[in-house]
């Protein structure tokens, strides 16, 4: 027995996730994992464990890449279609939220804020700059107050008088939550002025100038944590739908590309198969001195020996599956 199934996978820079669905749209599995400055071993670990899990044989018809990693991702794989985190944000969305018109992402070191009307993408904003606005900001912040990140959302919830952090800046706001911490603030009054600091921080950069309008999806790994879910709330003065599956909603939403792409073409899928769980992949970096830019070359190649260094980029021997980088695109092979 097998399930026609579609693969997305979202590389971010600090978790990667697969997702699976099947011919209708409809969720199968996915699994998370840390990305640990490894992206192709979390891409090869995400694999052997979706498979290992699985509760039949998959027959993969088509498969998606995105986030940070897509083309890393999509070069290791075989990737019918690479697209962008804004898109496969949205058509994840769209897809199990009717009626969502406003999409709020944060995740480990960058978020996003999404306008949708009548499905399409109207407007959007991304923060990759200020870490006052990502969920790193709160995991630092918990460890400083020894509060384990899993329960960072439930102790927050107790607060009856949240302390008023100052959230602008990340340097700031630690600065303020020492200031805060030594005047003898519980801690529960500054895990949840913490939140309503991100959330203030996050409309004013993201969300300035944007029509924010219900039904709002709150989507990427902070949208677990429940006090940033009411401090949301609170601030936009409207429900917050928080998806099941919320953590891989990029992914699911690379898989609904992949799905969409099938359908459309009816090509046969470029995936080299389960197997590239156990392949050998190297990246080797070089630089291009055919100009004053200097660009900087990563070239991926499947099998070999190992390479330690290269002077020129044309040394570089072996089965190179991608390689980018370049201003000009000279050495581009995707």
């Amino acid at each position: 027995m097998s399930l026609t199934v579609y693969l997305g996978i979202d590389v971010g820079s600090v978790t990667t996730k697969l997702a699976l669905v099947n011919e209708e749209g409809k969720y199968v599995d996915s699994y998370m994992l840390k990305t640990a400055g490894k992206p192709v071993n979390a891409v090869q670990e995400g694999l052997k464990h979706i498979i290992s899990q699985a509760i039949c044989e998959y027959d993969v018809k088509g498969v998606g890449t995105t986030g940070s990693g897509r083309n890393l991702a999509g070069a290791l794989v075989g990737a019918d279609i690479v697209k962008n985190e804004i898109t496969a944000h949205a058509v994840a969305a769209s897809t199990y939220i009717p009626g969502v018109q406003t999409i709020l992402e944060i995740g480990g070191q960058d978020s996003k804020i999404i306008i949708l009307r009548d499905g399409i993408v109207t407007d959007f904003a991304m923060n990759t700059v200020c870490a006052a606005g990502t969920g790193s900001f709160l995991d630092h912040q918990a460890q400083r107050l020894n509060v384990p990140i899993e329960e960072f959302g439930a102790t927050a919830l107790k607060s009856t008088n949240p302390a008023r952090i100052a959230g602008r800046c990340g340097v700031f706001a630690e600065s303020d939550l020492i200031h805060k911490q030594q005047l003898g603030y519980p801690v529960e009054d500054l895990l949840y002025g913490l939140c309503q600091a991100l959330v203030r921080n996050y409309l004013s950069n993201l969300a300035l100038g944007k029509e924010l309008l219900p039904t709002v999806s709150f989507q990427g790994g902070v949208a677990t944590n429940s006090g940033m879910v009411k401090a949301f709330e609170e601030a936009l003065g409207t429900k917050i739908v928080v998806p099941d599956n919320h953590q891989t909603m990029g992914a699911i939403g690379a898989a609904l590309l992949a799905m969409e792409n099938h359908q459309y073409t009816e090509t046969n899928t470029k995936f080299k198969g389960w197997e590239v769980g156990n392949m050998n992949f190297q990246s080797v970096t070089c630089h291009c001195t055919g100009c004053s830019n200097n660009c900087e070359i990563i070239t991926i190649l499947e099998g070999g020996e190992k390479i330690e260094h290269v002077e020129k980029i044309s040394d570089i021997k072996g089965n190179i599956i991608a390689r980018w980088g370049g201003t000009c695109g000279k050495w581009d092979i995707n």
